[in-house]
């Protein structure tokens, strides 16, 4: 028997062609039931983000291949989206996927007399984050003291 986790690793593995060939990094697979039907939920992502074409295209092949895989027993939806702005990052692949990008952290107890850190992640590892908070200074915070992360949205409006 397959657990859920092997599970969903056999099905983004049939799916990881069809990604390369888009140029779209995987950053989150869903499986869930939402009211009476099952639904496979794919967060996709690109340099320069993702457009309703990429989605649309990832999901037209995507659902070919798995149709073909039988790997899918219940009918289910299947849905692919951007992983917004704001997204949460709780899995390690999340987390490898957001190097490089903004990041804001908030750990569950004081840390040098601060409880949200925010800087460029440059490091992903088993037992801390590594922030880039200014350039040439960087932050290590554990991970058993981080409550939440987030991708921390780009500052908009007008400059005087």
């Amino acid at each position: 028997m397959v657990d859920d986790a092997q599970w969903l690793d056999q099905i983004e593995a049939v799916v990881a062609p069809v990604l390369a060939a888009h140029g779209l990094d995987l950053v989150d697979t869903e499986w869930r039931r939402e009211g009476r039907r099952w639904v496979l939920r794919f967060y996709v992502d690109k340099p320069g983000g993702v457009g309703i074409q990429d989605c649309q295209a990832f999901s037209r092949e995507a659902g070919d291949v798995l149709d073909v895989s039988g790997l899918i027993e219940p009918s289910y939806d299947l849905e692919v989206s951007s992983p917004g702005l704001d997204r949460v990052l709780k899995k390690d692949r999340e987390l490898r996927w957001a190097i490089g990008r903004e990041v804001h952290c908030w750990v569950r107890e004081p840390l040098d007399g601060r409880t949200e850190f925010a800087g460029r992640l440059v490091e992903v590892s088993s037992t801390a984050l590594v922030l880039e908070e200014e350039v040439g200074t960087r932050r290590e915070v554990p991970r058993r003291l981080v409550s939440k992360a987030r991708l921390q949205l780009p500052a908009f409006g007008r400059t005087k």
